[in-house]
């Protein structure tokens, strides 16, 4: 429901020059308020910056590309 609110206000404001100056203004600060929190690991609930991979965990994808073939083809 959010998104659509936010599609059909960021259509209508899109229709005049005075809209786009609000909507580039938005998302001037939106960028600056992000780019401060991206230090921050865990600050938002989607964040998972504190889970690192390890190298040598394997995908449970069994159609994901493992690497060249062990076989000789030519």
């Amino acid at each position: 429901m959010k998104r659509i609110l936010k599609l059909v206000v960021t259509r209508w404001l899109a229709r005049t020059p005075f809209g786009l100056v609000i909507l580039g203004v938005g998302w001037w600060l939106m960028r600056k308020r992000r780019g401060a929190n991206a230090g921050k690991p865990g600050e938002r609930p989607g964040d998972r910056h504190d889970v690192l991979r390890e190298p040598g965990r394997s995908s449970r994808n069994p159609y994901s590309w493992q690497g060249p073939s062990a076989r000789n083809r030519r």
